[in-house]
This record gives C-alpha cells, structure tokens and sequence, in this order.
C-alpha cells in the first residue's frame, strides 16, 4: 500500500493541507484513505446512542452500518495503542493513503510549517520529510512549497510513491 504522510506541529496546517490534497488527488481519479492520529481521547459516539451504550456496557468492538457507511469502533480497554502499520492493514485497499500525525514514524512525509506558530522546523532533523510546505521562505535542503500549493505539493506527493 503506498502511503505518505502529513506532519508538523499544532496549527500548522496539517489538517487543512489533507482536506486540499484528498480532494485535489480524488478529483484525478485515485482511491485516497485517511489515517489521522489523536493525542487525545476521542468518541465519535454519541451518548445515549444504541451504539454508545454498547460500548459502556462492555463490548471491545462495535461496528455501527447503515446503507450509506459504516464505522466500526474499538475500545483498547488498557491494550496498548496500535502501532500504525497495524491500523494501515485494517484498511481496504486504495490507491494511497495520507497519514496525518505519526511524525516519529518512518513513513515518508510533507511537514506542514507555519512561521506564526514559533515551532521549529521538523525536517532539520528529519530525514523522513521529502518536502517542506510553508507559509514563509526557509532555508532547506529539500523541495519548499507554498503551503497553499495544492497541486505542486500533491504533484510531489504522486511521484513519490509513483502514481
């Protein structure tokens, strides 16, 4: 499976530059899946919900369908966090997927940079970032885009992993 992360700091754009960029590679014709990382507890259940009270009441897994999607959800219940290459074989196939997060793996990856944040620069130190896409003039070793450069910045990402 060809994937390829989104990385950078809170606030960088990360999240904005994966909205762009699944739309902008979907509208070429490729299947696109998203994994995004939380560093928070998260639901996307509602209480009160037939699904929700599931869960509470114990299940380790609760797949929630409909004719339109469906979702399945799974409470680790003190197991460790899955690691990213086993979230990405649970995944039906496409055409690449764009991982947002995960910035200590070894994916290939864009850092999303913002100057207003005050962050450093990830890359400097990151030989896993093939790219740099920003908001200000920086001085790098690798491919600088406007962070706003969709296109360039999905051209990129498709030679990459060779779509």
């Amino acid at each position: 499976m060809r994937i390829y992360g989104v990385t950078g700091w809170k606030n960088a754009g990360k999240t904005g530059l994966m909205e762009r960029l699944v739309a902008e590679i979907t509208g070429r014709g490729y299947t696109v899946s998203t994994v995004k990382h939380a560093h928070h507890s998260f639901d996307v259940d509602q209480p009160g919900k037939d699904s929700h009270r599931h869960r509470v009441a114990g299940a380790t897994e609760v797949l929630l369908a409909s004719r339109n999607r469906f979702a399945l959800m799974h409470e680790l219940r003190e197991a460790e966090e899955p690691s990213l290459e086993t979230l990405l074989q649970k995944l039906a196939p496409v055409d690449l997927v764009l991982v947002e997060g995960y910035k200590r793996d070894r994916h290939p990856k864009v850092e999303a940079f913002r100057a207003e944040t005050g962050n450093p620069l990830i890359a400097t130190d990151d030989p896993t970032i093939g790219a740099v896409a920003s908001d200000t003039a920086l001085e790098i070793d690798r491919p600088l885009f406007d962070l706003n450069d969709t296109k360039a910045i999905a051209d990129f990402i498709l030679a990459e992993v060779g779509l």
